[in-house]
């Protein structure tokens, strides 16, 4: 990313909320503002960055904005609807350009794009969008999609806010908790996806992987005292610390076990052990820590066989009393294989066999094989590794599989 795109990404959430807050109109609004960073991106590298940037992206979505709204409707109309979408004590709004309320502009923008009325294909493309700067033809790019077909889902999403019509501030109560709970699982989601792809040639898609802990860099920023929070984000900096000894030199998977520790990201792994060490003694603990301790046990360990697979185990443990998540239990029965064997793993995964959530995924078929081998069944160990293979949409995983299947087809004869 260049100096100029990541200046933009970082002023997207900040001037369209600014727009938002005192216009409304949150679907053309946005619109406003893509169509302001997409002249900055044109007309800056050749006039220079202007000495307010903010100031002048906000100039430039408010025009666009009262342009796109003078076609849609009279001026009393717009008045109307304006007034729809805010609260009466919001009525006389400040001024668009105003900066003191940016940081709260920005967590509100994420609020919205996660509303419970969207589904979760399309808060992550609008949350991308609206909050990530990205463009529609980015995010398509990265869920390998048409641009057309994102622009689809977008649009939809953006429906489906005005059609609320929600309020441009933060819920108060249980619904400020549930709200900020579906940012940090949006955000959770655009991170899985762009470390381990779920379908296409590469396994990783970095731009998305990135983007994610720029958002969550942000929610921290907002929210330095929230534990999930900090939580998520160590996380993300802890797992993404592996991802350059992930992939061998053609591309292809190298498991955890096969990794070399020199190329993980000493920088990452260090301010991620920090955050999850400053977040675990405030007050409840949640998913997002819990699992971010996890992954610095792992990250620590000066070997995979030296790894503490015991503590690994019992935070597992703790972890499936708050969280019905088939992969929390599908990981626990890995940490118990490494401490009792593989035979208490697969009975862990036997009583997994029933769980719909599990019927499809290929990580299922994948740890039975991995514990198979463990366990001397290389016969067993192949069909499950095929049987995962045939279930990945990711090429990279399919191949990884398809070969153990046949490392193991002369052993299992």
């Amino acid at each position: 990313m260049t100096e100029l795109e990541d200046l933009l990404r970082t002023l997207a959430p900040r001037v369209l909320g600014a727009v938002v807050r005192r216009y409304g109109h949150f679907d053309t609004a946005e619109d406003a503002t893509q169509e302001a960073l997409l002249a900055a991106a044109t007309r800056w590298p050749v006039d220079g960055v202007p000495d307010d940037p903010r100031a002048w992206l906000v100039t430039v979505a408010s025009r666009r904005l009262t342009d796109l709204l003078r076609n849609e409707q009279a001026r009393r109309q717009r008045e109307d609807t304006v007034a729809s979408w805010v609260l009466p004590d919001q009525w006389l709004a400040p001024p668009a350009d105003r900066s003191a309320s940016d940081t709260d502009d920005s967590l509100i923008l994420l609020f919205m794009c996660c509303h419970p009325a969207l589904s979760a294909e399309g808060k992550i493309a609008l949350t991308l969008r609206a909050v990530g700067g990205l463009t529609t033809a980015e995010v398509a790019r990265a869920f390998l999609v048409s641009e057309q077909t994102m622009a689809r889902r977008i649009g939809r999403a953006k429906q489906r806010i005005r059609d609320s019509g929600v309020a441009f501030g933060i819920p108060a109560g249980a619904a400020r908790d549930d709200r900020l709970a579906a940012v940090l699982h949006v955000l959770y989601l655009i991170f899985n996806e762009g470390y381990a792809s779920t379908s296409g040639p590469s396994l990783h898609r970095v731009e998305l992987a990135t983007e994610a802990i720029r958002l969550a860099r942000m929610v921290h920023r907002l929210l330095p005292g929230d534990g999930e929070v900090a939580g998520l984000l160590a996380l993300m900096l802890l797992t993404d610390a592996r991802r350059a000894a992930r992939v061998g030199p053609h591309g292809e998977l190298v498991p955890m076990d096969e990794q070399d520790g020199g190329r993980w990201n000493a920088g990452q792994i260090a301010e991620g052990v920090r955050l999850v060490t400053a977040a675990l003694p405030r007050g409840h603990t949640g998913p997002y820590q819990l699992q971010a301790a996890i992954a610095a046990l792992h990250d620590e360990a000066p070997s995979y066989e030296e790894t503490d697979w015991p503590q690994i185990a019992a935070l597992y443990g703790l972890l499936r009393r708050i969280s019905d998540n088939p992969m929390v239990a599908l990981n626990h029965a890995v940490a118990v294989a490494m401490v009792e064997g593989p035979r208490a793993g697969l009975s862990l995964v036997g009583a997994l066999e029933s769980d719909v959530r599990l019927a499809q995924d290929h990580r299922l078929h994948a740890v039975r094989g991995h514990l198979l081998e463990r366990d001397g069944d290389p016969a067993g160990a192949r069909t499950a590794y095929l049987a995962a293979a045939d279930l990945t949409s990711s090429l990279p995983r399919q191949r990884y599989l398809r070969a153990r299947a046949a490392r193991l087809a002369d052993v299992a004869e």
